[in-house]
């Protein structure tokens, strides 16, 4: 049943990606507003899968890295779906529909079966410093989005090519908005996210920090956030700099969350 609920979700998350991408290659509304309900459908389907498969392991939904994978997608389309509601920016689902998809459909390869959970992972901790620290990146996927169709749109201004794009296209404004508050929360729940990492590395290696790699460039990425987050509330920062600066930051952070595990030796090889 759980597999088949995923599958469900996976189908529905390809249907609203060729949805987005139609959207905006015929330029009709309308067509964004059936993906943006095709992608409502698939994070509800997904929900279920989520709930279901807890119910079923015994587990968080971060129990490695395939379900890691499933989590962000959930994660980020229901966080665009929260910011639709107040913003009406249904384009912005051309960048995450794929996105979800793909990641998706890189937790298919092996999310279903069993799960072997090392001692050290059981622990309450663990899930929930996984969870917020993942919520938070998938935040911060979005930031990185919105900045790219900000820089996109700003773009298209400056050169005057955006009319022919106008009645589709979100406003400066709203993915400024957008960036803004994805920023934010990203920031609070990554922070509390590696506090609650640190006292699980406290409880089961006996030190709050090990000199990980990924611990390491978790923190660069954090201390990067939270020059943003310094520059925007005390400074004002916005537009194409914050574009900029969470577009660099996410990178940061995608390397800690993929690249890490390529190229050292990391006792976070589970995430």
């Amino acid at each position: 049943m759980n597999t088949l609920l995923f599958e469900i979700a996976l189908l529905l998350y390809f249907m609203s990606t060729i949805g987005h991408i139609a959207s905006l290659v015929i330029r009709r509304v309308l067509v964004a507003k059936v993906s943006t309900w095709v992608l409502f459908s698939a994070f509800l389907v997904h929900s279920i899968y989520i709930i279901s498969r807890w119910a079923e392991t015994g587990y968080g939904p971060v129990a490695n890295s395939y379900e890691s994978l499933s989590f962000v997608a959930w994660s980020i389309s229901g966080i665009y779906l929260a910011f639709q509601i107040m913003t009406k920016t249904r384009v912005l689902g051309v960048f995450v529909s794929p996105l979800a998809f793909i990641l998706a459909v890189g937790a298919s390869v092996a999310l279903v079966g069993d799960i072997a959970m090392p001692e050290s992972l059981k622990g309450s901790w663990v899930a929930i410093h996984i969870m917020l620290s993942l919520t938070g990146e998938a935040l911060f996927a979005l930031a990185f989005l919105a900045g790219l169709m900000y820089l996109l749109q700003d773009n298209l201004i400056r050169k005057k090519k955006v009319y022919s794009f106008s009645r589709i296209l979100p406003s400066l404004r709203d993915l400024d908005r957008i960036n803004y508050i994805s920023i934010m929360w990203g920031f609070f729940l990554l922070t509390f996210g590696l506090i609650a990492g640190s006292i699980w590395a406290r409880t089961v290696w006996g030190s709050h920090w090990q000199w990980d790699p990924k611990q390491i460039s978790a923190l660069v990425a954090w201390i990067i956030y939270a020059l943003l987050v310094h520059q925007r509330i005390a400074i004002g920062w916005k537009g194409r700099k914050a574009a900029f600066l969470s577009i660099a930051a996410f990178i940061i952070i995608l390397f800690t969350f993929v690249g890490v595990n390529i190229f050292f030796v990391t006792v976070h090889k589970f995430m």
